[in-house]
């Protein structure tokens, strides 16, 4: 008898231990749930970040990343800001146009050192020969205050234009870009791949200005613009170092990836339905954009100075103002994920 009554004690005790253990990895699991928000899933310049899920890599850190889609960078950088999400993928310009508001988000993970922006003009208007004609028309953006905005107003400021001398309309990107452009309800606007590739495949438009590889993007703006990148807000930083470690190592270890593997490779990972239908027209794009990836991670160093320099030409909030750029990003956590890769 005492020895049944020792053996029921001893497995009660173990299913206890056993279920204690389960609850604490389950704390631990949703301890590391983490929701980030792409301003554009779909598109090719924020490819790192769904890359990295189709990889593996946020698992392999022990992390349960949830990614959700919008359709411009500024209403994900909106979400961040409300405290709806953890992170956004979206460009690093915002960092700078929030902190002359008095508001400070960081990037963590810098993406790209170029836009992988276009500006496409329809054939309908061939008139358009610099963005000097930009007078008078209706052009394209993502969305009102998103970088394709800014990017649109340096342009046109840069070629002597004012703000009223032309219209902005947010039209997002893939069908709602085409459709604007087929019916004309724009005759220009800023958009990236694979929406660059299937207008100009049908001949419905033209490049005007092409800011795809570092070289064309310093043609087009003065330097080297780091673009899509992974930021937070900075409140968030200090009290959450361990899961942005995580997420630098899982991120960093995809920039290493799209360094050494083609365009068909790195486009075999990602899903179908990215393709819009036509997997070599995506591939294609891809190699033609794909030296915009930083290869490692890290802030490009004259980067910061020229998204300064431009948001500074056209931006009521930023000219005149003192930005700490050293606020609008770190390399701590990309330089340990450097680090740790590099000892493997």
């Amino acid at each position: 008898m005492t020895r049944s009554i020792s053996k029921d004690i001893l497995r009660a005790a173990t299913m206890a231990l056993a279920i204690s253990a389960a609850m604490g990895a389950t704390s631990a699991l949703a301890a590391d749930k983490i929701t980030i928000i792409v301003g554009g899933i779909e598109k090719q310049i924020y490819l790192p970040v769904v890359l990295t899920k189709q990889l593996g890599y946020f698992k392999d850190e022990g992390l349960d990343v949830e990614l959700l889609n919008t359709r411009a960078g500024v209403e994900a950088e909106n979400e961040l800001l409300a405290g709806a999400v953890q992170g956004v993928v979206g460009f690093y310009d915002h960092t700078i146009d929030l902190q002359s508001k008095g508001k400070y988000i960081e990037s963590i993970v810098q993406f790209s050192q170029a836009p992988g922006e276009v500006e496409l003009v329809s054939s309908k208007h061939p008139e358009i020969k610099s963005p000097a004609d930009f007078k008078g028309k209706t052009l394209g953006v993502t969305g009102l205050g998103s970088s394709t905005d800014f990017l649109t107003q340096y342009l046109a400021v840069r070629n002597g234009l004012k703000p009223g001398d032309y219209s902005l309309l947010p039209v997002g990107a893939g069908n709602t870009f085409i459709a604007a452009i087929t019916q004309d309800q724009i005759q220009a606007g800023m958009t990236t791949e694979p929406t660059i590739s299937r207008l100009l495949k049908t001949g419905e438009a033209k490049v005007l200005v092409d800011m795809r590889t570092p070289e064309k993007t310093t043609a087009a703006l003065g330097g080297t613009y780091p673009a899509a990148s992974f930021y937070v807000q900075s409140s968030w930083v200090d009290a959450h170092k361990d899961e942005l470690q995580k997420l630098a190592n899982a991120m960093v270890k995809t920039m290493h990836y799209i360094a050494t593997h083609s365009a068909e490779e790195i486009a075999d990972k990602m899903p179908k339905d990215y393709y819009a239908g036509d997997k070599a027209l995506y591939v294609q794009g891809l190699a033609g954009g794909k030296a915009m990836f930083t290869p490692d991670g890290r802030m490009p160093a004259d980067g910061p100075e020229t998204v300064l320099k431009v948001q500074a030409t056209f931006s009521k909030t930023v000219k005149g103002k003192k930005i700490d750029l050293s606020k609008t990003y770190t390399t701590e956590f990309v330089d340990a994920a450097n680090k740790k890769l590099n000892s493997n």
